[in-house]
């Protein structure tokens, strides 16, 4: 599939951004006039479109207009425009181009902008270790071969998980491991995060006109995952009566866009995933059994991060490398730093540790990471151990074991200078070390 089109006619800038793209791994047709890149819209299924204003044969404007008229939906639209040409590029959001950019711009910016129109635009070049592995814990690996035997079948998933734990990643993965499917769409949406009202529209896409503010036709999640495949995320929060049609669209293969009557057949996996217990909610009556056996042909439930500890220092080893490779800048765990995720319950799974490597890599200015960077919010209690602590005396306790292990910890385990800095003498630090079984073992 080909990522983007170019219609841009000086020789100078279509050349440099289509060498941009190219770096950035996406394939790209640059055209120097309207009606080539006319022609080929029509032919080609384009991510997305992005047109200088200003062209030799028809301006911008003229040439999504045809694009409208041809009754398919244009791809996602930016144009490019000089300071001039501004209020153009508003009328041209208003007949539905997705956003503008202003010569002179910077090529960041331009991408910039390109990742917000197509989130899943570009390749996850920033994460090529987690590409290869969704885990190092037995539990992972089996799912990880699992993935790799159902790649070449076309069969319905069902993930469950507590929120985080990977279940749109193990998806993606299982789509890299489809074939010919894999160099196709995948398309994610959250059905928790969309209003009932907008949710129809989501999956199925209107025509022109089909409701107020409708101004042109528009594709569902359905049909841009066509030949690919399509994630359902949280699908146990969808209305009953959404699931009555996305059933019919499973049975049928087939969908129509609201406001219109041709049925359009659509030719893709279904992959699906929830955070609740699927089964209760069919006893409870919040989600019906028919579509629960139609999207449950394969179900897979992934452990959530504390019940696979061996994974959360192998995650947290690429986070740190991820973060290296952002900020040009090593970061590594020491002791207490290992044994403070070891701790933690981690409710947020792979999510919540990520951000945690990544606000102690942006907020520390060391090396070495340790208990101190990563715990940010100073003593708050949000550890295992610490959430058992049930009364005052035990609580100063854990307070002070952390607040000598912070001070051992910023003064380079020098007894001295820490003491100093606690107000107490060393041999008060040292029996304090040993009541709290504090060394820099492994420091």
């Amino acid at each position: 599939m080909v990522h983007i089109c170019l219609v841009e006619d000086d020789p100078i800038m279509g050349e440099s951004l289509a060498h941009r793209f190219t770096l950035e791994r996406l394939t790209c047709h640059w055209f120097q006039d309207a009606r080539s890149a006319l022609d080929a819209v029509k032919k080609e299924h384009y991510s997305v479109l992005i047109s200088d204003i200003r062209l030799p044969d028809m301006d911008g404007e003229s040439m999504f207009k045809s694009l409208i008229e041809c009754g398919e939906p244009p791809p996602p639209t930016l144009f490019i425009t000089g300071y001039g040409g501004i209020d153009q590029a508003v009328r041209l959001l208003k007949l539905g181009a997705q956003d503008y950019i202003t010569k002179p711009f910077d090529l960041d910016l331009l991408l910039s902008k390109l990742r917000s129109l197509c989130p899943g635009l570009f390749p996850e070049k920033d994460e090529p270790p987690l590409e290869l592995m969704l885990g190092i814990s037995e539990p992972l690996q089996k799912i990880q071969r699992m993935l790799s035997n159902l790649g070449k079948h076309d069969v319905s998933i069902l993930f469950t998980g507590e929120s985080g734990v990977g279940k749109e990643y193990a998806a993606r993965y299982l789509h890299d491991c489809s074939g010919d499917k894999g160099n196709q769409p995948f398309i994610a949406t959250n059905c928790a995060a969309i209003p009932e009202s907008l949710l129809e529209t989501e999956l199925f896409g209107h025509e022109k006109g089909a409701f107020t503010g409708a101004i042109h036709t528009r594709r569902g999640v359905f049909e841009q995952a066509n030949n690919g495949t399509l994630f359902l995320d949280e699908i146990g929060d969808m209305p009953l009566s959404m699931q009555v049609k996305l059933l019919r669209a499973i049975q049928e293969r087939s969908i129509s866009r609201i406001g219109g009557e041709k049925m359009i057949p659509v030719n893709l996996r279904l992959i699906s995933a929830t955070n609740h217990d699927p089964v209760a909610l069919v006893e409870n009556g919040k989600f019906r059994e028919d579509l629960f056996y139609r999207i449950n042909v394969i179900h897979i439930h992934i452990p959530p991060l504390r019940e696979r500890q061996e994974d959360i220092l192998w995650f947290a080893s690429k986070f740190m490398e991820l973060c290296a490779r952002e900020q040009g800048e090593r970061r590594v765990l020491n002791h207490s730093g290992e044994q403070y995720l070891f701790d933690q319950p981690w409710k947020g799974n792979l999510r919540e540790l990520k951000h945690c490597i990544q606000r102690a890599c942006i907020l520390s200015g060391q090396e070495t990471i340790g208990a101190s960077e990563l715990d940010v919010y100073g003593v708050e209690l949000t550890s295992t151990k610490e959430q058992a602590v049930a009364d005052l005396k035990s609580y100063l306790e854990v307070c002070e074991q952390r607040r000598i292990l912070q001070m051992l910890e910023k003064n380079k385990w020098r007894i001295g200078d820490t003491a100093s800095t606690l107000g107490i003498s060393r041999k008060s630090l040292w029996e304090k070390m040993k009541k709290f079984d504090i060394s820099n073992r492994g420091h």
